[in-house]
């Protein structure tokens, strides 16, 4: 069997991370997997293993990657074709249109995309649905990250909940514990430090960082701690305003996107995912997974579904700075048991989501 997955708008992001987890899976089961991306030396791609071929597939107009997709697929046929954003997918369907209706395209979203639109006016919330109903219609396969995911698209798309599959993002590969082994990374994990509360992700709205800090500010007030944030994003200078406004500077962090955050996850005493939306947050399952006390805001969706409905973790409402303090501070006093968290996550490993994906890859194509 060959997948090409087609990502030629590639970042930084979780989605591009998963991908990349997902195609050393699925070679690793003998999946011959070609991997499109619009930048050769971007994030996590150093992860793939020879066996997958990396073609670079810069994004220029939706025309022209149309024609080079076709040009690429004619020269090197493959069975499925995967995209995850939807400007790609648009690319992918067009494509398969020239090619007669081959290949079969499969489809992964990976957030929740009514709230997403939330915001915006109302015709270009219309409009971004009307191309979203088009777009997975025309779908092979369609496959969410998490049941929250795979509800709010039968939503948006009036397609059928049965319609749609459900794996689990490949968040957990082979080298996690020796990654997250490594060395303190800061000297705020030193030993006889205030206690580091993290967050992690990109510094933008969807992520709630602002109520985070405001949080922070009021736990700060109560106790000595400290809060350092991961990631990189056009909110930076904002949130550092706020934290100097509020007069806790001194005690927060922007170190900026690292490509190995465990050991900051490792070392932290609460992992907060302060979310307005997400799919399936990778980094509350890594925090679980290294056994870290976490809180999160109850957000649409993934956060609900991996702590059990608050049965693992604080779930708190989404902006609520107070609830967020008051759930901090009650796991700073009575932190759970590590084994109890690392169980919550021991279904998203990069072997069960191959395995999944290999099983509904080849159940399909009879």
């Amino acid at each position: 069997m060959r997948l090409a997955i087609f990502i030629p708008s590639y970042g930084d992001g979780g989605v591009e991370r998963m991908l990349v987890n997902m195609a050393r899976g699925l070679a690793a089961r003998e999946v011959e997997v070609v991997f499109l991306t619009g930048r050769l030396d971007g994030p996590h791609l150093n992860m793939l293993p020879k066996n997958v071929k990396t073609i670079h597939f810069p994004k220029v107009s939706r025309l022209a990657q149309v024609h080079r997709l076709r040009d690429i697929l004619q020269s090197a046929p493959v069975d499925w074709l995967l995209a995850a954003k939807l400007d790609d997918a648009r690319v992918a369907m067009e494509t398969k249109r020239l090619l007669g209706g081959w290949p079969r395209v499969l489809l992964r979203p990976g957030t929740a995309v009514t709230e997403r639109l939330a915001g915006r006016v109302w015709w270009k919330k219309w409009r971004k649905l009307r191309q979203l109903r088009k777009i997975y219609g025309q779908a092979d396969l369609i496959v969410a990250n998490s049941e929250g995911v795979r509800q709010d698209i039968a939503r948006a798309t009036n397609l059928p909940v049965r319609a749609l599959e459900l794996v689990r993002n490949p968040v957990l590969v082979p080298e996690f514990y020796k990654l997250a082994d490594e060395p303190e990374p800061h000297p705020w994990f030193a030993d006889g430090q205030p206690p580091v509360i993290l967050g992690a992700g990109g510094l933008r709205q969807q992520k709630g960082f602002d109520t985070l800090i405001q949080a922070f500010g009021i736990v700060k007030s109560k106790r000595e701690c400290r809060l350092m944030i991961l990631g990189e994003g056009h909110q930076r200078r904002r949130l550092s305003e706020q934290a100097r406004a509020l007069g806790i500077d001194n005690d927060f962090a922007l170190p900026g996107f690292t490509s190995n955050p465990y050991p900051y996850m490792r070392h932290a005493r609460v992992f907060v995912l302060s979310s307005r939306w997400e799919g399936s947050p990778n980094v509350l399952t890594e925090a679980l997974a290294l056994g870290t006390p976490v809180v999160s805001t109850n957000c649409r969706s993934g956060p609900s579904e991996i702590l059990q409905d608050g049965k693992i973790a604080p779930l708190v409402p989404v902006d609520d700075a107070e609830a967020l303090a008051d759930a901090i501070g009650q796991t700073l006093d009575s932190p759970p048991s590590p084994d109890e968290l690392r169980s919550a996550a021991k279904d998203y490993s990069m072997e069960a989501n191959a395995v999944a994906y290999s099983a509904l890859l080849h159940r399909h194509m009879r």
